[in-house]
């Protein structure tokens, strides 16, 4: 695990960039998990940006990257970017991996971002709790079995309201019976 200044220190190079080229983003993936009060580790940060956005200003977005600490592949980013798929960044400096993702896996999730404290004096949008965890879902439909327990937990903290909107959008993506099975599943290794 990465001391908390690692994750801030490399965030903010990537936020900078974004702000410059006003490019909406949120933070989502493991990091929020803990900010909405799951403690939990996590060994990089996951970004959900605007894919219209980030095309629109792929050239001076790449400029920018150039001149950063960051490591990554041009070649790389612009076909991600057009095929709405996951690129990598890496801090040199803090040698901590960024997953970006140029597309919102829930419809609509940016317009639903929060505005927290994620680190000490520095708030920066997140993915909404709701969108929290239907992304989750999503995620667990596809394969991803590391997510089942965060679902659980961010159920758990979530508020009546929360929940109900957690299973009006779970059912609106065709993942009612997941949620269900998800929640149903004990946290503990039973012998």
């Amino acid at each position: 695990m990465f001391p908390i200044d690692v994750f801030r220190d490399t965030v903010c190079k990537l936020v900078e960039i974004l702000h410059q080229h006003r490019i909406p983003f949120h933070l989502t993936g493991g990091i929020t998990s803990i900010a909405f009060g799951e403690p939990r580790l996590t060994q990089d940060v996951d970004i959900v940006i605007d894919n219209a956005a980030v095309a629109d200003r792929l050239k001076e977005f790449l400029v920018s990257l150039q001149e950063s600490d960051f490591q990554y592949s041009g070649e790389s980013i612009r076909g991600a970017v057009a095929r709405r798929k996951m690129f990598q960044l890496l801090d040199t400096v803090e040698t901590l991996k960024l997953d970006i993702y140029p597309r919102e896996l829930i419809p609509g999730e940016l317009g639903r971002s929060v505005t927290i404290e994620v680190f000490e004096g520095l708030r920066l949008p997140i993915v909404s709790h709701v969108d929290a965890v239907v992304s989750k879902l999503a995620w667990i439909s596809r394969g991803s079995h590391k997510s089942r327990r965060d679902v659980r937990q961010l159920w758990r903290v979530a508020d009546v309201q929360q929940q109900h909107a957690i299973q009006e959008l779970a059912a609106g993506l065709e993942l009612s019976g997941l949620l269900v099975e998800v929640l149903a599943e004990p946290d503990e290794i039973i012998e």
